[in-house]
């Protein structure tokens, strides 16, 4: 099995940093992608950004400028650095990855169990 374990989250004022990781474990063949997605108090939860393997990145809107996504392949870790915060930033923020599982090499979807990010303003 897969395991999607984030660290990084917590308090910090508007216009502050945060550097949120993702380690995968297990019994990874290949990562084909891997992304954060935040969901706040009464709302949908949305994608922040994504890396695939080839290295092309995307942003939400909201997060463009911001936020960069980069990822460790040796370590199958991903992250998200997080600047100039704003306090509509806070949420619940998630770590997804799509991996071929070994030894079967299905393409599967795994989430991280969250971490939160508050921004005071």
């Amino acid at each position: 099995q897969v395991q999607l374990v984030e660290s990084g989250g917590g308090l910090v004022q508007a216009g502050g940093s945060l550097r949120l990781s993702c380690a995968a474990s297990g019994s990874i063949f290949s990562i084909n992608a891997m992304a954060w997605h935040r969901q706040a108090p009464g709302k949908q939860r949305e994608l922040v950004a994504v890396i695939v393997s080839s290295g092309n990145l995307i942003y939400a809107d909201s997060v463009k400028g911001r936020f960069t996504i980069s990822r460790d392949n040796a370590k199958n870790t991903v992250y998200l650095q997080m600047n100039s915060l704003k306090p509509e930033d806070t949420a619940v923020y998630y770590c997804y990855a799509a991996i071929k599982v070994e030894p079967t090499l299905t393409l599967t979807s795994y989430w991280g169990q969250g971490t939160q990010v508050t921004v005071s303003s």
